[in-house]
């Protein structure tokens, strides 16, 4: 078995959710589950079909996104694999309802950080093992560390 990292790479202002799946209807259900949730993100959805054709499927409301969503799925190249790239939002405006989709079985992240996937590659395919998301801590916050995330959330609205 071979471990490779594969970098997503995306819009700078754009983020990403990468999750697995496991079935054909993925990407129709996470589109509705955008729309009806967000109308107005822009995004690109795309799943890896592990049976059958093994294609890669996509839809989405932005080319740019959608061929985003594409490039790196087939990069990745293991099946029952979903990744959404979005503009216009941010994944928690969205998360609980890709979590509700019938489909979605697990979340590997939610983030604009720079992304490596870990991919197993065996005789019989690939598989996602997990991610690395960002950076590694550098320290523990203190009260003005603290006070800034605190000033932070309030200014983007999510805390009053």
């Amino acid at each position: 078995m071979e471990l490779k990292a594969i970098r997503l790479e995306f819009p700078p202002d754009a983020n990403i959710i990468l999750g697995q799946s496991h079935f054909i209807k993925t990407v129709e259900d996470v589109y509705e589950a955008i729309v009806n949730t967000a109308p107005g993100m822009q995004f690109g959805v795309g799943f890896n079909e592990a049976s059958g054709p093994c294609l890669t499927r996509f839809d989405g409301n932005d080319q740019e996104l959608m061929d985003c969503a594409v490039r790196n799925l087939t990069a990745i190249a293991a099946g029952h694999v979903f990744l959404i790239v979005m503009r216009g939002g941010f994944p928690i405006n969205i998360l609980g309802r890709i979590k509700d989709v019938f489909e979605v079985v697990n979340l590997f992240c939610a983030t604009a950080n720079p992304v490596e996937v870990i991919v197993a590659e065996s005789e019989q395919g690939r598989g996602v093992l997990g991610v690395i998301d960002g950076s590694s801590p550098v320290g523990v916050e203190d009260a003005a560390a603290k006070e800034a995330r605190h000033g932070f959330l309030r200014k983007i609205g999510y805390k009053r």
